[in-house]
Formats: C-alpha cells, structure tokens, sequence
C-alpha cells in the first residue's frame, strides 16, 4: 500500500497518461521521419536527402524556437563550444544511421538504437562519475548481448552496416553528455534549431563534394517534405513530454519506437523480422526498462533521505 502522502508535490495521473501519449506520438513521428527519408533514399543520395529534408525542418523547427522565445538569450562562450561539440555529435550520428538505414531494415537499425539509454547510464557512469550499482551494471552487460544479438557478427546473417547504427549509439551518447554541460538556461530549442541547420548545412557539403545530384521527383519531394513535417512533430511532442509528468513513468514508454519501426518495416517494406531480431530486441528493451526502474527507485530513494535531512 502507498503511503497517503507520497503524491503530494507529484504529477497527478492525468498528467503523466498525458506525457506518456506525448512521448508515444513524438517516437512514432521520429519512426515515419525514418520511413519516409529511407522511401526517398531509393532515388538519390544521403547528402542529397539530407539536404533537402533538412530545409523543411530547418525552417519549421526555427519558427518554433523562434515562437518559444529560443533566441532570446546568447550563450556564453563555454556554452557555444559545448554547443559545437553537440552539433558535431548530432552529424556524426545522424550520418551513420541514415547510412545503416538506407542498407538494413528499419526495425534492425532502430532495435541497435535502442541501446541508446544503457549507453548513457555506462558512459553517465565513466566519464561523469555517476553513481551506478552492480544491479544496473549487470542490465547494461546484458543489453549489449541483445544488441549482439541484433547485429550477429560473425553470423550468416550479419549486415556490415549494423555497424553505423552501433556507431550512432555513440555519437548519440556524446550528444547528449555534451547536452548535459550546457548551462540551464541555454533552451532545449536553441540547441534544436543550431543541430537542424547544422545538419542541413553539411548536407550542401556533401552534395558539393561528391557532385551527386538526382532529379527531385515528386514523388521523392513529397517523402522528404513528409520526413520533415513528422520530425518537427517528434521535436514538438518530445517538448510537450517533458513538460507533463514524471520522467520515471514517461521514459520507458520512448520503446515505442521500435513498435512503430518494425510496423512500418513490415506494412510499408515488407521487412518481417526474424528470430534473433525480436529476441535481441527484447533483451535490449526489457534490460533498458528495469534501468529505468533502478534509477526511478534510486531517485525516490534519494528524494526520502533529503526529506528527512531537511525535516
């Protein structure tokens, strides 16, 4: 039984139903970005794909910061090198998971990404000394057998590319220590729109340097406009998320995106997932979720003991 005052203070239950809906709708606007950008990556190039989503969601993406009030404040110069170093992060990942995504299955590539909050919690643990028991050790160990699993190196099965999306996970994860050095007043938004225009701009790079360019049909502009539409929309629901609710309630519900991921692989490119997909992709999942579990339990834990101290 809960005691009667632990809810005080606490978001009520319409508010964390509210997050967990937001944080569903956000995942499952991210997975159609990667549909429809892998739909349009049949008729051109990375970089030419890059490019042309990225204007459209650039342009979105800056209204909305703009409308949020993001360019309000500067950053001071510590907070524009942790910025670049964020920015950089977010191309290096975004490269390597096009490039898996263009050359596997999207649920394989999204499943290796699913990884992405064990390797926070390790990387949390060694290069920002915090704390983690053996318990969640031992679910990191675990998680990465699943992503073994996933990918099968060695295997008849194995798919090179697997190895960008791995690779993804760790630009991913230096994202987001970076993200953690920036000053509380630096506005998610504003990091947002500089990773857009970022990623759009080495986009035009890279269609310069390498001279590639298809014709834009419109059956592929309108795959593109769409990626862009619905990562805007994963963007703004990813907002909304965490302004409603408990993070410890809402995050485990971020696994969605591997339900809409294999959904789309399989209605839209007919990619039915095979044993060790589902298997690895279940190890990954169900050690991500009690990590969740242990570090909602550490922080309750830590929350009793600065109550009492302070009482």
């Amino acid at each position: 039984m809960g005691d009667a005052g632990s809810s005080v203070g606490r978001p009520a239950l319409g508010d964390n139903v509210a997050g967990a809906l937001f944080m569903v709708g956000s995942m499952a606007g991210f997975a159609v970005n990667d549909a429809l950008i892998k739909l349009a990556g049949a008729e051109m190039g990375l970089f030419q794909a890059i490019l042309i989503r990225g204007l459209g969601a650039s342009l979105l993406i800056l209204t909305l910061a703009a409308m949020l009030g993001a360019f309000r404040l500067a950053p001071g110069r510590r907070d524009w090198a942790v910025l670049g170093v964020r920015s950089a992060a977010e191309v290096g990942a975004t490269l390597c998971f096009l490039t898996a995504l263009f050359n596997m299955p999207i649920a394989n590539a999204t499943a290796i990404l699913q990884a992405l909050p064990l390797a926070v919690t390790l990387a949390g643990a060694l290069f920002l000394k915090e704390a983690v028991g053996w318990r969640r050790y031992a679910a990191i160990a675990v998680g990465f057998v699943g992503v073994l699993i996933v990918v099968r190196p060695g295997a008849e099965g194995f798919n090179s590319y697997a190895l960008y999306a791995v690779a993804a996970v760790g630009f991913v994860v230096l994202r987001d220590l970076a993200t953690k050095r920036l000053s509380p007043a630096v506005p998610s938004m504003l990091a947002a729109s500089l990773t857009a225009v970022v990623i759009t701009t080495v986009g035009g790079i890279g269609v310069l340097a390498s001279g590639e360019w298809a014709p834009v049909t419109p059956r592929a502009l309108g795959f593109l406009g769409g990626a862009a539409l619905f990562i805007f929309f994963g963007y703004l629901f990813s907002i909304m998320t965490m302004r409603r609710g408990e993070i410890g309630f809402i995050a485990p519900f971020r696994y969605t995106n591997l339900i809409w991921a294999i959904l789309l692989g399989l209605f839209v490119f007919g990619e039915v997932p095979d044993a060790a997909m589902l298997i690895g992709s279940a190890i990954v999942v169900g050690t991500g979720l009690y990590t969740f579990h242990r570090e909602r339990m550490r922080a309750r834990t830590l929350a009793l003991a600065t109550a009492r101290r302070s009482g």
